[in-house]
């Protein structure tokens, strides 16, 4: 049984950082793209980045390029989002997600998900 857990998450001050952590098992991880989507309250799930099964192909939304690093560690099966400069339009429950092969831009795509973790960027 495939499982994604995020770990990482909690209250920062703006200008601060967290590096979140999303813990995989039950599936072949160097065949799965791995993705971050947050949501914030009343909002659309948005996807962040994405690191594809051979780590050669990264990519992230406008909003977090240049502030967001996203790398994975094959030996740990786990994939890390290093969040640098937040702002509090950061602040929303971060996901991973498990897609076969290459990254996707819509949710609906992705096979696997974790259950989240919060991420408040507050003074």
């Amino acid at each position: 049984q495939a499982q994604l857990v995020e770990s990482g998450g909690g209250l920062v001050q703006p200008g601060g950082s967290l590096r979140l952590s999303c813990a995989t098992s039950g599936f072949t991880f160097d065949d799965y793209a791995i993705g971050w989507f947050r949501q914030a309250p009343g909002k659309e799930r948005e996807a962040v980045s994405c690191i594809s099964m051979s780590s050669r192909v990264t990519n992230y939304v406008e909003s977090v390029r240049g502030r967001f690093t996203i790398s994975r560690d094959s030996g740990k099966k786990a994939v890390y989002l290093q969040m640098n400069s937040l702002k509090p339009e950061d602040t929303a429950v971060y996901y991973c997600a498990a897609m076969k092969f290459y990254c996707a831009a819509f949710s609906y795509e992705y096979d696997y998900w974790g259950q989240g973790t919060q991420v408040t960027v507050s003074s």
